[in-house]
């Protein structure tokens, strides 16, 4: 009896890329495929230019080859000339119907002209550097193994030409095996290069994504941390109000106190989740940023000036100033300001030596605006004002961060004189009057 698995056993045994051979020869090979060949990043279409440029002298060189061979030629070889000569322009948008054509080419013309000598004389000298043109611009749009089969249909063409007739011409055969053979590990070369390039700038772009990405989270994840402690203060507070509110009237009713130790308990069981909450984002940050914030209060812009010293301390010519009518603003506003105030200065520490900078406070019915201004960097490092470049870092993200999540508008760009500005409007509107 046979065994009905033995052929599924024998083609599994087969490596993966002989059983996925035949799949590639017919999709990459197919007469219809259409694959343009890219501008050269530097040549641009000269490369093209150059291509037509050589076909025509090819064609010309092999016209005149056959007629001097061939006395009188036949009227049949000047037009499989000019149809070879065709066939690496042709490729330029459709390879491999050009490798077709040159080969059904190169095939008829073997045969007439061995037919006419009488000996096999398989390739001409421009026949072969036209078809291997040919493979060459295959071979680097198409899969390594539909290169090696249309070599492979090359090959046949002057085989086929020889065999019957024997071999006289061996020297050009050599030639023509050498020079296709040639073309197609240089294309396969090529195309790899250019597949490996184009996979490593793939990588490049996910990696900076990637990046960014966890940027983005951190920052995130820095500010929730804060944000945290300013709901805990209130949560507090409500605890708190809840639990005097009842000593605060003579007489309270029974569902006044039912409902106010009610919420006292909803705000006690939200600030305990809360406190999770925030165990839980603190140990996924920095541990020493963790240990010294635990117990630090949270910024804010009554700090200014203390942050302005400390600034100028390290050495920046830094001044302050400020419009409007200074009011008390929400935890969240005031610590959002201060931070954005602080990494704006320190990014001018680090990237505009010897620049001044100036901050400015500006209270206004809308809001907060904050703006920051540096001049251009007086010392250059790495021989490159640092404001030229361009790219945001971290420290942007997170200003970005901190003033969308209030709902503001937030800007940073070069100035016209070669310095830096950063904006952020943060809402904050003037509550109503009470009535009384």
């Amino acid at each position: 009896m046979t065994d009905p698995n033995r052929g599924t056993g024998a083609l599994r045994a087969v490596p993966p890329l002989l059983r996925e051979a035949p799949r590639i020869v017919r999709a990459d090979l197919r007469p219809g495929r259409r694959d343009p060949l890219p501008r050269h990043r530097h040549l641009g279409r000269l490369a093209h230019g150059h291509i037509v440029l050589f076909c025509v002298l090819m064609g010309i060189w092999d016209v005149n080859q056959y007629e001097s061979f061939m006395e009188p030629a036949t009227g049949a070889v000047p037009l499989l000339v000019v149809l070879q000569s065709a066939a690496p322009v042709v490729a330029l948008a459709r390879p491999s119907a050009a490798l077709w054509l040159s080969g059904g080419t190169l095939a008829v013309t073997a045969a007439l002209t061995s037919a006419v000598f009488g000996v096999g004389w398989p390739w001409s000298l421009p026949g072969i550097a036209l078809h291997a043109l040919v493979l060459l611009l295959l071979a680097l749009r198409v899969r390594p193994a539909a290169a090696v089969a249309a070599l492979g249909v090359s090959l046949l063409t002057g085989a086929g030409a020889v065999v019957p007739r024997g071999v006289p011409q061996l020297g050009t055969l050599a030639q023509g095996v050498l020079a296709f053979a040639l073309a197609v590990a240089l294309g396969c070369s090529l195309r790899a290069a250019r597949v490996s390039r184009g996979r490593l700038v793939e990588q490049e772009v996910l990696t900076a994504e990637e990046r960014a990405r966890r940027a983005l989270l951190e920052e995130r994840g820095r500010i929730a941390r804060e944000l945290h402690d300013v709901v805990a203060h209130h949560m507090s507070v409500i605890s708190i109000q809840a639990q005097v509110a009842p000593h605060l009237v003579a007489d309270p009713s029974p569902e006044l106190r039912e409902n106010l130790a009610g919420i006292r308990q909803n705000a006690v069981d939200a600030l305990a989740e809360l406190r999770h909450v925030l165990g839980v984002l603190r140990g996924a940050g920095d541990p020493a940023d963790a240990a010294g914030a635990r117990h630090a209060p949270q910024p804010t812009l009554a700090q200014l000036d203390d942050l302005l010293a400390t600034v100028r301390a390290a050495g920046l010519d830094v001044s302050a100033e400020t419009r409007g009518t200074p009011r008390p603003l929400s935890p969240g506003t005031e610590l959002s300001a201060y931070r954005i105030v602080q990494e704006a200065l320190s990014n001018v520490i680090r990237h505009a030596p010897g620049a001044r900078a100036t901050v400015s406070t500006h209270y206004h019915p809308a809001g907060l605006t904050v703006r920051v201004t540096s001049t251009a960097p007086s010392r250059r490092t790495g021989g490159k004002a640092a404001h030229s470049s361009g790219e945001p870092g971290h420290g942007l993200l997170g200003m970005r961060e901190r003033t969308a999540m209030l709902g503001g508008e937030f800007a940073a760009g070069p100035t016209p004189q070669g310095g830096w500005e950063v904006t952020a409007l943060l809402p904050a509107p003037v509550p109503p009057p009470r009535r009384t």
